[in-house]
């Protein structure tokens, strides 16, 4: 842990923190219908021809029951289109590798995962995907599903604003205001400087590079239709291969990755992710990728302060999002720093630390800062093998995700998932001092708090009841690369991954099964739709109650105490139904590792 890292944090820490708000007053301009934007002149005739277009009358809004409904549909025929798309994907243009049609299973797995912004990826990019599929099927739910957690978010904050009212804002106006006037013009940005950075933009074939020396290796054996070929215990058959040439992808990349990093989408468009050089050419384009992750779910706390008339209130949620995510960053960095325990107890001490799975051009800090920035929010990009992170490295991104990923979180997921444990945090608050809690002049009853508890709940019982039922089944345990605690740690993360709508993995895991892409498709249909819904039904609930003016005995939701008792909140319901899979898991195996096991 040295001087260059600890100013590299505290330089990214402040560039958020100087970008919160800006974006935070301009994500208020586009989540209003009748807001007025600078792009106005280029994009309102184009919004007001895609409304003709939907048959949508932007100014006719909807109440939560419409608006889930709403949501729900435009998911359902996004997600078939998807999966039609990639059945059919040897049919169709630009695909200059002939690849063939993705199998049923794992199509189903793509298509949710891409629907429910969890980007999941249980395949190769390059080696399966056409350059259609990455640039229509892929690419356009980097945006839709981006627009809609944003938009669930904008319909909470308007029913915690808005008093006596029925209505909680229009999903569609929400869906193309927020892909028209924010996640548009931003990628294209972003874009562009990437180009600048070094990474492609193109529609060449992949280009093959002979090798001056070919090398003989040994890999997993692949049917014709490219799935692994088991032996009769179910472990993947080897076969020598030669390799004379080396394929080098082509493809339109950059544009993939802007919205993949912005949208916090994270489904890479090469199999290494952001560890490829194309995917992440330079240290100036690895900061500015994790800033993107970030950056949105930043702003919308902005959103929320102004909004509720109330930005301390917007700075003590982000506040505490902030203090977790520092304490993360700052385990995992010394879990890594300190090396692998097995080393220590033969008295070999590794100057720069765990280097295995870490890609040298950025080195230990940056590989820690990354894994935790993008499970912190639901993102699920990686530049570092986290199966290879230590065991208590490893711990804080499988943390991050059971907490729900509030820690800023994805594009609106993030917000949507800390109101929760705010909602809760209030309500404990009133009972300790015997009053009737109350939320920015709205009581908080019964029916809030069973929806609140009803999503988190949901969480809980997806992630430990799939990876138990993983864990006891030969299809669970035929897929694992490792034995002991780093075997359940590396199920446990496949479905907290999938559940917390993340999208990234221990590598040591195969996933590409039936079982296993059918049961973290469901993990992840689980993880969205059954949080969103309970999250529109509290939103329903509050923009229908009177606010009323702060009193005397009314719990102050901006300051230090408020703080506190958020992070308790969060690190008590949150994290207490983890402890116990996590004490098998990771923390089991760094005692078992520095006793000189390895698994």
């Amino acid at each position: 842990m040295n001087a260059s890292g600890w100013l590299q944090l505290a330089l990214y820490v402040g560039a958020l923190a100087l970008v919160t708000q800006p974006l935070g007053r301009y994500l208020c301009q586009v989540l209003d219908a009748r807001g007025r934007t600078g792009l106005d002149p280029v994009l309102k005739p184009l919004e007001r021809l895609t409304y003709r277009i939907m048959g949508v009358t932007p100014e006719r809004e909807h109440d939560w029951k419409q608006y889930a409904a709403a949501l729900l549909l435009f998911s359902l025929v996004s997600c078939v289109f998807t999966y039609a798309l990639l059945r059919l994907q040897h049919l169709l243009p630009l695909n200059p590798q002939g690849l063939g049609p993705v199998s049923g299973h794992l199509a189903f797995n793509t298509a949710v995962s891409f629907t429910t912004n969890t980007n999941w990826q249980s395949y190769g990019g390059e080696g399966t995907m056409s350059q259609l599929s990455q640039m229509v099927a892929l690419t356009l739910h980097h945006f839709t599903s981006a627009a809609v957690g944003i938009g669930v978010a904008a319909a909470l904050v308007r029913g915690i604003a808005r008093s006596s009212a029925r209505t909680l804002g229009n999903f569609w106006c929400d869906l193309v205001r927020t892909t028209y006037y924010l996640l548009l013009p931003l990628c294209l940005v972003f874009a562009v400087f990437l180009v600048s950075q070094g990474m492609i933009q193109n529609f060449r074939p992949y280009t093959r590079a002979r090798l001056v020396e070919p090398v003989r290796t040994l890999v997993e054996a692949r049917n014709d239709r490219g799935e692994i070929v088991p032996d009769a215990d179910g472990t993947p058959m080897m076969e020598e291969r030669v390799v004379e040439e080396q394929v080098i992808i082509q493809g339109p990349m950059a544009s993939q990755v802007a919205i993949k990093m912005l949208g916090t989408n994270g489904g890479g468009y090469a199999n290494a992710n952001a560890a490829h050089p194309f995917e992440n050419p330079t240290p100036l384009s690895n900061f500015l990728q994790m800033l993107s992750i970030f950056a949105i779910g930043s702003g919308l706390t902005g959103y929320l302060g102004r909004m509720t008339g109330n930005p301390a209130h917007g700075w003590s949620v982000w506040a505490a999002m902030m203090v977790l995510f520092v304490a993360g960053v700052l385990l995992c960095w010394w879990g890594e720093a300190r090396g692998n325990p097995m080393h220590q107890g033969l008295g070999i001490v590794a100057d720069d630390g765990n280097l295995e799975g870490k890609e040298v051009r950025f080195g230990l800090f940056n590989s820690a800062l990354f894994a935790t920035i993008t499970t912190a929010a639901s993102c699920g990009a990686v530049n570092a093998m986290h199966d290879s992170f230590t065991a208590l490295g490893g711990l804080v991104p499988l943390f991050n995700m059971e907490l729900g990923e509030v820690l800023i979180g994805g594009v609106g997921a993030g917000l949507y998932g800390m109101l929760v444990f705010v909602i809760l945090a209030v309500f404990i608050a009133g009972l300790m001092v015997g009053r009737t809690p109350e939320y920015l002049g709205k009581k908080i009853q019964a029916f809030e708090v069973r929806m609140a508890m009803l999503a988190l709940l949901v969480l809980t019982l997806s992630i430990l009841g799939f990876t138990a039922w993983a864990a006891v089944s030969p299809w669970g345990l035929a897929g694992l690369n490792n034995a002991g605690p780093h075997g359940l740690s590396e199920i446990l993360y496949a479905y907290s991954s999938a559940t917390a709508n993340n999208g990234s993995a221990f590598g040591g895991l195969n996933a590409n099964t039936p079982w296993y892409n059918v049961t973290l498709g469901l993990a992840m249909l689980l993880g969205r739709y059954l949080m969103i819904l309970p999250i529109l039904a509290l939103a329903g609930s509050l923009v229908a109650k009177r606010s009323s003016p702060p009193g005397a005995g009314t719990f102050p939701v901006a300051g230090g105490t408020f703080v506190l008792l958020l992070l308790g909140t969060v690190l008590l319901l949150g994290a207490l139904n983890f402890l116990p899979v996590l004490a098998l898991g990771p923390v089991v195996e760094h005692f078992l590792n520095a006793q000189g096991q390895r698994f």
